[in-house]
């Protein structure tokens, strides 16, 4: 079995259609749903428990947080964490267990966003590569569950560059891949931002964790910065 982990906070108007999407597109194999709140103040809740999930509110709010406690309850030997606003490839659970039948402990799809925008498209080519400098959690990972339980999960300490953080120690135990297929994920918050301004504000994040800035100064120029600041 596979267990679908998505992270949710304030996505009333996005999560029916993710799960209904992810129910779709997951093929013939045996996978499960599960959906952990952050503590959203909208109807995320009720609307994820009325789709055809298994719904959690986690005691912890951020990313790394939630999806620890996904994985803490999934009954399935591979885990896939997917965001609320990303939808995976037809047959993806295929897709997944055919790596894993391959060897490859961790992985993760390429990316494309669901408005056509040159720039965009250009972000979207270099995913192409198993490059960690590139490698985020738009693309959704897999990961098996014996290998998330050596390295102990994602590291609640960091409320963002989690996706980063995780990938290098996923990657000492057990080889990764980047499979062909795409995740298709929303490019909101480029509309609501400007599509070179977001991108702007992104590498300026991703510079400020290499060269070593808090997380407390980090999110200072998110939440600055950034129009509807969700994280």
């Amino acid at each position: 079995m596979i267990s679908i982990i998505i992270p949710t906070y304030n996505e009333a108007d996005q999560i029916e259609n993710t799960i209904r999407k992810v129910h779709a597109a997951k093929g013939n194999h045996e996978a499960e749903i599960i959906v952990v709140d952050g503590g959203s103040t909208d109807e995320t809740v009720s609307i994820a428990r009325c789709s055809n999930a298994v719904t959690i509110v986690s005691d912890k709010k951020g990313r790394a947080a939630q999806m620890n406690k996904g994985a803490s309850i999934a009954k399935g030997e591979v885990l896939y964490f997917l965001h609320a606003d990303s939808i995976p490839p037809k047959n993806f659970t295929g897709s997944i267990l055919n790596a894993v039948h391959k060897n490859f402990s961790s992985g993760c799809f390429r990316l494309s966003f669901d408005r056509s925008h040159w720039f965009l498209k250009a972000n979207c080519w270099f995913t192409r590569f198993d490059l960690n400098a590139v490698r985020f959690g738009d693309q959704s990972l897999f990961v098996s569950k014996d290998v998330f339980q050596k390295i102990g999960g994602f590291n609640e300490s960091l409320l963002m560059m989690e996706d980063q953080e995780i990938i290098h120690r996923i990657k000492n135990h057990g080889k990764f891949t980047v499979m062909n297929d795409f995740v298709i994920t929303s490019a909101r918050k480029y509309l609501d931002n400007g599509i070179y301004r977001m991108q702007a504000i992104f590498y300026r994040i991703w510079a400020m964790y290499y060269l070593g800035y808090s997380q407390e100064e980090m999110l200072k120029v998110y939440r600055r910065l950034i129009r509807k600041n969700k994280l």
